[in-house]
């Protein structure tokens, strides 16, 4: 048959919650058992006790074979199996229905013995060492909590020595307790079948060494099912008498290697401190504040999980997360009441954790993988050999990004430090290097002796006004950020395009080329061996806002803007070729030398997200501002073009008045030119200064009119 899920009993002494979850699994499949093997088992008292009901009986029994396979069973292994075994029992026992006597001695000593024995000695023999492991893991609580309790300061060795011999007392006998408890688990799982398949066994022989009518209802292939059923059944109790030595033996050894573990606080001597861990599991005392002054101390069983540190309570299914413990920092405390206490920072500073181990091992190891993974060592390819080359000596390189230590675990550059900066070597292996930047050369992407900014560093309107008075000298550094002291006006709130991206800030240096992605690599790795060089693990958290006019990074808790990228100046954006979290872009401005000379910087960031998504982002920005540029552009020409349509308009209607008034003034001469009736007469016409004034006026524009034309 096929293999029975079991306890570890290798466990037990950890006793870790996910152990006792299990625990919980089998101890509910023991119930069900128990409630199944009740019913099977009244079934078959009304079979011996109602021989004249042996029709109904029979078939009640073949009844609840039936239902066996929608029990739900948690540790229901190899259902299939025993569904299809039972089913076959179900149908001949349905064939054997009609039979209507059975003797009593058959049945008793054949089918109701097995069960009964079963019933009344294995199943109340989980009962009894579910309450006798209940007490023993109660009194090991209280035997850890008095031990946990013992005061620092008034530590008498009487009391200390007793507190400790209980736990000793205590902690063997939990352990011891709950190997035989595990231990009759196990077992149940195999007399389970027993329990099930020989009462029915021995029913059916008895059926047909009764019946002699039963040769006709059984044919040559019952028989030979009925013998493969008896050969099964063998096989489990071999099967079971095997595994209860192994685990026999297993608990002997589990004692005889565990002695030295009972004791709390064991001998540093005797078992070595290991502080080459990446990741450990164990019981801690936690510290919560319940008021101003006053705290608690709860145990909780702490593990770790990559860079997370994780708590789970005895009887929870999974663990919650306490804090995150990348780039964090842990050490000892000396608290007042508790000994083997240490501290956890969480890298900005806002929350704290205090911890109490059982002994200085238990604390110092716990100190020891904290340490570790806070320096990410947990994500190289061999963490324990890196931690153990770490811990050798301080002065060495350390690698806490996975990307570095995967392409550079060969790179040993030497380069002087700086207090705000520093540079890498430029040569590298050459297998590590894309194919296109194998073939240029490094010096050609990043000056040699050029500095690195780890900070971010807000540009100043004074610092720009003196770098523009010392340009002619050169002694003053273009500012890396590539930005202006000038206030920057905001961008409009109606943009189109508005995302937001947690990102972190490695470093920035100025580059040479622009024209490829090389340079953006090159950048990561030389800001990449700097950091780990000079055991720089902090780094600046931002909002890195996307719009079509710039790129801000805001301050997440003031929000702030630290820093404005106009996205003109955004010439290339790329990210790291295996480690795709790591991005860059390089920001080009003009005038930035002395010699009026275009200056690159390259800026290099982590993400939490996609380094692609921010980078299909911010080209998706550049094509939107692109559109809209031309758009403006054609609606300034649209504009330009009717400026000078109206213009146009005006000047022929300038030219209409004209040509007007050139008409009324011919008009108005030839009506002065005229011989009126009282001129005949002899009499004179006399014109006012007025009209004189406009015949003047109609005469010169009437030459002007001509020369015009």
């Amino acid at each position: 048959m096929p293999g029975i899920d079991k306890l570890p009993i290798e466990e037990t002494l950890e006793d870790s919650p996910q152990t006792r979850s299990l625990l919980g699994v089998f101890e509910e499949d023991a119930a069900a058992i128990s409630s199944y093997t009740h019913q099977l088992f009244q079934a078959m008292q009304r079979i011996y006790d109602a021989q004249n009901e042996l029709s109904a009986a029979t078939h009640l029994t073949s009844k609840l074979l039936k239902e066996y396979e929608r029990q739900r069973f948690p540790l229901g292994g190899d259902d299939e199996v025993m569904s299809s075994t039972l089913q076959q029992f179900a149908k001949v026992i349905d064939e054997l229905s009609s039979c209507h006597a059975v003797l009593s001695t058959q049945l008793a000593d054949a089918m109701m013995f097995p069960i009964t024995q079963f019933k009344e000695r294995d199943l109340k023999e989980i009962l009894t060492l579910k309450e006798v492991f209940q007490i023993a893991s109660d009194d090991h609580d209280m035997a850890i909590n008095r031990y946990s309790r013992l005061s620092k300061r008034r530590d008498n060795e009487k009391v200390r020595c007793e507190v400790m011999e209980d736990v000793y007392t205590s902690r063997k006998k939990q352990h011891q307790t709950m190997m035989h408890y595990f231990t009759a688990l196990n077992t149940l799982q195999y007399k389970k079948k027993i329990a099930l398949l020989e009462p029915l066994l021995g029913y059916m022989q008895a059926q047909i060494s009764f019946f002699k009518l039963g040769s006709e209802n059984l044919t040559q292939q019952w028989e030979d099912f009925l013998s493969t059923i008896g050969t099964s059944v063998q096989n489990v109790r071999r099967e079971m008498d095997g595994e209860v030595d192994v685990m026999q033996q297993t608990i002997q050894d589990l004692e005889q290697a565990s002695d030295i573990l009972y004791m709390p606080d064991p001998d540093p001597s005797k078992i070595p401190i290991n502080r080459n861990l990446t990741r450990k599991a164990g019981y801690l005392n936690t510290r919560n504040k319940t008021g101003l002054v006053s705290s608690s101390w709860d145990r909780q069983y702490f593990f770790t999980q990559g860079g997370n540190l994780m708590s789970q309570a005895r009887g929870d299914v999974a663990g919650g997360l306490v804090m995150d413990i990348d780039n964090c920092s842990v050490m000892a405390v000396d608290c007042e009441d508790r000994r083997f206490c240490f501290q956890i920072t969480s890298f900005d500073g806002k929350k704290v954790a205090i911890l109490q181990a059982e002994s200085r091992k238990d604390c110092e190891e716990w100190i020891a993988t904290i340490n570790n993974i806070s320096k990410r060592i947990y994500l190289s390819e061999n963490p324990e050999e890196t931690a153990a080359r770490v811990n050798q000596s301080a002065l060495e390189a350390v690698t806490p990004s996975p990307s570095f230590q995967q392409r550079h675990e060969s790179l040993r550059p030497s380069s002087q430090g700086r207090p705000k900066a520093a540079r890498s070597s430029s040569q590298s292996s050459v297998g590590s290097e894309s194919p296109a930047l194998s073939s240029l050369s490094l010096d050609s992407l990043v000056a040699p002796d050029t500095p690195i900014q780890f900070d971010i560093i807000s540009p100043v309107s004074e610092e720009y006004a003196g770098q523009a008075k010392s340009a002619g000298q050169g002694s003053r550094r273009t500012n890396p950020f590539g930005e202006s002291g000038e206030t920057q006006s905001e961008e409009s709130e109606d943009s189109i395009l508005h995302q937001l991206y947690i990102v972190r800030f490695l470093g920035c240096m100025e580059v040479r080329a622009t024209e490829s992605a090389d340079v953006i690599y090159e950048t990561m790795r030389q800001i990449l061996a700097a950091r780990a060089i000079h055991n720089i693990f902090r780094m600046t958290e931002s909002h890195l806002l996307v719009t079509c006019e710039c790129l801000k990074l805001i301050d997440p808790q003031t929000q702030v803007t630290r820093l404005r990228f106009p996205l003109s100046s955004i010439v290339l954006v790329a990210t790291h070729q295996e480690n795709k979290r790591l991005f860059g872009f390089v920001l080009q401005t003009a005038g930035g030398r002395a010699d009026g000379q275009p200056v690159s910087v390259c800026y290099i960031f982590e993400s939490n997200n996609d380094g692609e998504k921010i980078c299909d982002s911010v080209g998706l920005a550049k094509q939107i501002a692109f559109h809209s540029e031309m758009d403006r552009r054609a609606s300034e020409k649209q504009k330009e073009l009717d400026k000078a349509k109206e213009k146009q308009q005006e000047e022929l209607s300038k030219q209409k008045q004209i040509e007007k008034d050139l008409e009324e003034q011919s008009r108005l001469i030839a009506a002065s030119s005229r011989p009126s009736p009282a001129a005949a007469d002899g009499q004179v016409l006399v014109l006012s200064n007025s009209q004189s004034e406009d015949s003047d006026a109609g005469e010169e524009g009437r030459k002007k009119g001509e020369s015009d034309a």
